[in-house]
């Protein structure tokens, strides 16, 4: 495991050092399809039998976070470290910085399982166990061209579509901790005290504990969490109308708490493709966002909250227990586009 451990952390290094000059210059699709290109090209036959697969593939649609003995694409642990640095350069020109740094530590995050485990846990806990799949052809130019990726493992299942040199889609996009808090020392990369998804947590406790009697009680849809996310691994939510509180009922600060919220899931994605995000939302119209929370109103017992809009949805829960038995120490968080994951078209 520490030559694992080593080699995730001196790649992760090459991949950020990798794109500084180039993310000035290039949109995302552009970087992305310049970096796709190069993954490709390190790759052997066989290893492309495995990377690459058609467009219309039912598999590009198959998403889960849940740990398997078998994913689409061709895993880290099977490249050579050129490879593997073009594969992350790959991840990092498809994320923010701050994207990027929280894919890597919950891959990461893989060690400290297997640690406080023992390695004796059901699944193997190992941070190159994550899958990287391109769909059509990445090499092809024009309006009409497209081409897809997933980058997918345990607790991380990143998605895009980009069409005409443009990304059109970059969801679903899912993120999960476990622990949540690192609450014990530890001899890996990660250790006491992190906890890599905790403003996505503390801001949501912040904004619901500031509510006063009357609009908790319209924001709080249940007594008990949730005990996952919905539609987990559907290629498309199937929502109804929003439930809880409305923007337009949050008095102005709590107002500001809902939109950094949101601005957290939204900067996971590169600057120009977050932009674009958050432009829809502002033409949809703030005043159609809802926050809904369930469970607990206090950290170390179950809780979930949804916030929804015109197109798009964020869930977050935290119920389940870490390795070390501490409660509602496990994260799952997930941001959808309500107008059609994978770019799919959605029934009106």
């Amino acid at each position: 495991m520490n030559k694992i451990r080593f080699a995730t952390l001196s790649l992760f290094a090459v991949a950020v050092v990798g794109l500084a000059g180039w993310k000035l210059a290039a949109s995302p699709a552009e970087q992305m399809q310049t970096f796709a290109v190069a993954f490709l090209d390190t790759l052997t036959t066989e290893q492309k039998a495995d990377a690459v697969m058609a467009f219309d593939s039912p598999k590009r649609v198959g998403w889960h976070f849940i740990p398997k003995k078998e994913r689409k694409g061709l895993m880290l642990e099977q490249m050579n470290d050129a490879q593997r640095t073009a594969a992350l350069r790959l991840l990092r020109s498809a994320l923010s910085e701050a994207g990027y740094s929280k894919a890597n530590r919950i891959m990461l995050l893989e060690e400290v399982l297997n640690e406080m485990e023992a390695g004796k846990g059901t699944w193997e806990r190992n941070p190159q166990r994550y899958y990287v799949t391109l769909f059509g052809d990445v090499k092809a130019e024009g309006e009409d061209a497209r081409w897809g990726l997933s980058f997918e493992g345990h607790h991380l299942s990143l998605n895009f579509v980009c069409r005409g040199g443009k990304v059109v889609d970059s969801t679903p996009q899912f993120m999960a901790t476990n622990p949540a808090v690192v609450k014990n020392e530890t001899s890996v990369t990660l250790g006491k005290g992190t906890a890599v998804l905790n403003q996505e947590e503390q801001l949501a406790f912040k904004l619901v504990n500031s509510l006063d009697a009357k609009q908790l009680k319209v924001a709080r849809i249940a007594e008990e969490a949730l005990g996952e996310i919905r539609f987990a691994g559907e290629p498309q939510p199937e929502v109804g109308e929003p439930e809880g509180i409305a923007y337009s009922s949050l008095n102005p600060d709590q107002q500001k708490q809902l939109r950094d919220l949101v601005d957290l899931y939204v900067q996971v994605a590169p600057e120009e493709v977050a932009a674009e995000r958050s432009q829809q939302i502002e033409s949809d119209g703030w005043s159609k966002v809802h926050f809904a929370w369930a469970g607990a109103l206090e950290p170390g017992i179950g809780h979930y909250y949804r916030v929804q809009g015109k197109r798009f949805l964020i869930e977050f829960v935290n119920t389940q227990a870490d390795p070390a038995g501490n409660p509602a120490n496990h994260i799952h968080c997930v941001y959808r586009d309500l107008s059609g994951d994978f770019d799919l078209p959605v029934a009106p």
